[in-house]
């Protein structure tokens, strides 16, 4: 598999590391092409938080329209936003490729293939549900950075990768994950 994995400026950069972490050992996944927002790498230096390398990861320039990501013809299998700021999503829902995570994310959806959008704003105004809407109707996965606690996570990166196992889930990735069987 081939993803894109764009990181802009909303807080919570550590779920894009984990993703990476998660991401680079799969043997399902063949390349990571990673597109950071001027703003993702403020908030990101910002937190503390730095993108591990891999021969898997290309970094691609959030200003240029010539980087592959761009064509439809690149065959990218999925692409997450993590974190995705309300600006991001409102572009994307907008169809506004200003940049290249917007021109990529709508490349996604063009072609029909997977577009998971971790949101991660609280509380919402009616504009982000009415974009979160719009994304969801063209075929993108709003998918929120809430995480879970049936796993009982003990550390601050395990309450993370709960999140971060259903964007692995939902983008196609076949990885071991936790599964809720009750009781």
């Amino acid at each position: 598999m081939k993803i894109i994995v764009g990181v802009t400026g909303a807080s919570g950069t550590i779920y894009a590391r984990r993703l990476l972490e998660r991401l680079i050992p799969s043997s399902a996944v063949s390349e990571i092409a990673l597109i950071v927002t001027d703003n993702g790498k403020a908030v990101a230096e910002y937190e503390g938080e730095a993108f591990p390398e891999s021969d898997k990861i290309r970094i691609a320039d959030n200003h240029s329209m010539f980087d592959a990501t761009a064509s439809g013809s690149a065959d990218y299998d999925a692409m997450v936003v993590i974190p995705c700021s309300m600006g991001t999503l409102g572009r994307i829902a907008s169809g506004v490729s200003t940049d290249l995570m917007c021109r990529a994310a709508d490349v996604m959806l063009k072609e029909r293939r997977r577009l998971i959008l971790c949101t991660r704003e609280t509380p919402l105004s009616l504009i982000h549900i009415k974009n979160m809407e719009r994304v969801t109707l063209a075929g993108g996965i709003i998918l929120p950075a809430s995480p879970s606690f049936y796993s009982r996570p003990a550390s601050l990166e395990e309450l993370c990768d709960t999140v971060v196992e259903r964007v692995i889930a939902h983008a196609g990735v076949d990885a071991p994950h936790f599964q809720w069987i009750g009781k």
